[in-house]
């Protein structure tokens, strides 16, 4: 969920060429794009002016040559900045450093998923047809749509019943910004614990579970072959040299307001209008259809380690805004190994209109919630893949919490 937007200029009096955002453009024609010489610098604010200004903090991608310039000009403005990362080709590389030792050929196994390497859509997908087919009378593949370079958009219905109706639904969903790859992989164990191993049975008993693990598969793909710290679709827009929407700007609810932009080459540029995205109109047409039916509403973004509760749009607060921080911290008493944060989304972090969750909340979901995942920002978007156990295994207790309210809710 993190954005990195430019410091403004009158504040710091930088030449915007020094806020090398990553990701704000992109040329049509495609490129691997290099991150040779790049640091990561956090910008730390003191003062209440310098909060509202910067959204809290800042991250800078800055490349070699500017370095010594920009490290002068923070220096000079007072501004305390800590290097992060200090070479983020490096970084990404180490990434997901077994994954050419940790995957498997299908030859010996039905699939390649296993959560000691971040996977490519291909092996997600495959998974979750081979869970389908393994566990005809648990699993059901749905193909919802499709993406605007026309890649599927799959849910997997979890349940032991075979009535569509009967019970409460909790929904999952991850991978809406693309370089959070930490998300599809929290998303694809769940999936795992859910229906493969029988301890977890009982959480099927009163509820059921629709879990879209990568809500923007063209943007997701775009990561691991063009630009690692891509985030948004892969639409065309208005600019012949940028693409793509923001797809948690693009929701229909307060569409346009706060923390979005106009511009086709922002990180958060919100569309033409409210669910212009395939992407956003396939999952909310699917969601609107079960209405009645999902009493939960779960999306997992990275990172900062906060349980986010809507109000996102403006700081303001839901009628039972209570009920939901209450279950919010139950759930997350369950972490052992991260510490989370909980509270409104746009007091913690910064409004930002448009997002799945005050969607999903605005549509009668009682419970809809953000979780930013690890970490806090030693590796922000580039979590090593030995991390997805650690926070995968962390997390899921908490559904446990969850799955017990939800089966009290009438549907």
């Amino acid at each position: 969920m993190k954005i990195e937007n430019s410091l403004p200029i009158l504040l710091l009096a930088i030449p915007l060429f020094f806020m090398m955002q990553i990701g704000h453009t992109s040329p049509v024609e495609e490129h691997v794009v290099s991150y040779s010489g790049f640091q990561v610098w956090t910008v730390a604010t003191n003062t209440d002016e310098e909060r509202s200004a910067l959204l809290k903090y800042v991250q800078l991608y800055v490349p070699k040559p500017f370095q010594k310039e920009l490290g002068k000009k923070l220096s000079e403005a007072n501004i305390t900045f800590v290097i992060k990362i200090a070479d983020l080709k490096e970084v990404i590389k180490n990434e997901n450093a077994n994954i050419k030792t940790s995957t498997f050929s299908k030859s010996k196994s039905a699939h390649n998923m296993n959560w000691t390497s971040y996977h490519r859509l291909a092996d997600i997908y495959d998974y979750m047809s081979y869970l389908a087919a393994t566990y005809p009378s648990l699993v059901s593949l749905i193909n919802i749509g499709s993406s605007y370079e026309k890649r599927p958009l799959y849910v997997l219905r979890i349940s032991n019943s075979s009535s569509l109706c009967s019970k409460p639904v909790i929904w999952i969903d991850g991978g809406i910004h693309a370089r959070e790859w930490i998300s599809p992989a929290v998303t694809t164990y769940i999936i795992k614990q859910l229906v493969e191993v029988s301890a977890n049975s009982k959480m099927l008993f009163d509820v059921d579970w629709y879990i879209m693990p990568v809500m923007n598969p063209d943007g997701y793909e775009y990561t691991h072959v063009y630009n690692r710290l891509w985030r948004k679709t892969r639409s065309m827009t208005s600019s012949p040299s940028c693409r793509g929407v923001d797809p948690n700007r693009n929701f229909g609810f307060k569409w346009g307001g706060l923390g979005t932009s106009t511009n086709p080459c922002s990180d958060i540029y919100k569309g033409t209008k409210a669910f212009s995205e395939p992407e956003t109109l396939a999952t909310s047409n699917f969601i609107l259809g079960k209405a009645n039916q999902i009493k939960m509403y779960l999306t997992l973004h990275s990172y900062g380690q906060s349980a986010l509760i809507p109000w996102g749009y403006d700081v303001a607060y839901p009628n039972d805004y209570n009920d939901m921080l209450a279950l919010a911290k139950s759930a997350v008493s369950k972490f052992l190994k991260y510490k989370f944060s909980v509270g409104n989304s746009a007091a913690l972090y910064y409004p930002a209109a448009g997002g799945s969750d005050d969607w999903a909340k605005s549509i009668g979901i009682k419970y809809s919630y953000t979780f930013e995942l690890a970490d806090t920002g030693t590796y922000g978007f580039l979590l090593p893949a030995s991390n997805i156990l650690p926070v995968a295994q962390d997390f899921f207790p908490a559904l446990g919490v969850f799955a017990t309210k939800v089966a009290t809710l009438k549907i």
